[in-house]
């Protein structure tokens, strides 16, 4: 998982600082959960699949499908 927030963010030509900011979190954290030493709590990967318009699943590793599912209308 860690591999694909980094991937996504370097793709998206964002700073660690930058999405550190974004999540409210210090830039140190942030690059923990990049480097795979601290477990990413599931608000965050929430918050990063918004930033990177794809789906957890994909920062998961559960999919290698960039493009995040359609919304289902109730």
């Amino acid at each position: 998982m860690f591999v694909r927030i980094r991937n996504l963010r370097e793709d998206s030509d964002k700073t660690q600082r930058e999405v550190s900011e974004y999540l409210f979190c210090d830039q140190s954290l942030y690059s923990k959960y990049e480097r795979g030493l601290r477990d990413v709590p599931v608000e965050v990967i929430i918050k990063l699949a918004e930033l990177y318009d794809t789906s957890t699943d994909y920062i998961l590793g559960l999919t290698d499908e960039k493009a995040k599912y359609p919304s289902k209308k109730l």
